[in-house]
């Protein structure tokens, strides 16, 4: 049952009897680019999902929720839309790393089924979730900003920090921007699971269904536990800071 209908995103619920489960699919073109109008979509998406667990009654609150994130084809997202992105400055970043922490700190449990490439801002988006299945047989996921000549901004660093914490693994994604196939993000632990992409969309779901209860009552509990969890990403991300390596200018 479809609950929000953008240009960009379509939120659904895929069973009407457990109404606080939810699929956000992402629809902006070929590569799923972030730019201010598809953040602010992901936005209003993310308003509906508060509203729809704000008025559920106890019984099914108690049964917790859950959210999956997916799309179609190559890309799960190719990052941000850069030229714009990089005009449009603060104008820009603050609302999408707002975006960033808000799915980080979601008071239910989210996974991301990545059905393809997830580039950049796209592999930021997907680190954000709690839970990561990756299709098996195609698709890479890499932070190459190092290849394309662009630093990290504090909250971006901050996210990818948090979520790949072996020291080698993490120098590798940010240092050689390299591309990680399924099978060596799970190995390097930031990829939960890699299934075909049959499976992809089910076995993303059964991880929701699975999790849902950790919300039951669908309180803030799980949402502080987060925000305790990655208060140092949370506050980077929410600083606004946008200019890389600024501390350094007393070096």
């Amino acid at each position: 049952m479809s609950l929000v209908d953008l240009p960009l995103v379509r939120l659904t619920n895929p069973d009407p009897l457990f109404p606080s489960v939810f699929i956000l699919h992402l629809n902006n073109g070929a590569e799923n680019r972030f730019t201010l109008q598809f953040v602010h979509e992901l936005m209003q998406a993310l308003d509906h999902i508060d509203h729809v667990l704000d008025t559920l009654d106890s019984t099914h609150a108690e049964r917790g929720g859950a959210l999956v994130t997916t799309s179609l084809g190559k890309f799960y997202s190719n990052g941000l839309a850069i030229e714009a992105a990089m005009e449009q400055g603060d104008t820009f970043y603050v609302p999408y790393m707002r975006m960033l922490a808000r799915m980080l700190t979601l008071r239910i449990p989210t996974v991301a089924a990545i059905n393809g490439h997830a580039f950049a801002g796209g592999c930021m988006f997907a680190l954000a979730h709690d839970y990561r299945v990756m299709r098996a047989d195609r698709g890479w996921i890499a932070m190459n900003e190092v290849d394309l000549g662009i630093p990290l901004i504090p909250g971006m660093a901050a996210i990818v920090k948090a979520k790949i914490t072996h020291a080698n693994y993490l120098r590798d994604c940010l240092l050689a921007g390299h591309r990680f196939k399924s099978s060596d993000a799970v190995a390097a632990g930031f990829i939960d699971r890699a299934v075909s992409q049959d499976e992809l969309v089910d076995t993303a779901l059964e991880y929701a269904r699975a999790l849902a209860p950790k919300a039951s009552g669908l309180s803030q509990k799980l949402h502080l536990i987060k925000a305790e969890m990655y208060r140092d990403t949370v506050t980077m991300l929410l600083a606004g800071g946008t200019t890389p390596g600024g501390f350094m200018s007393k070096l």
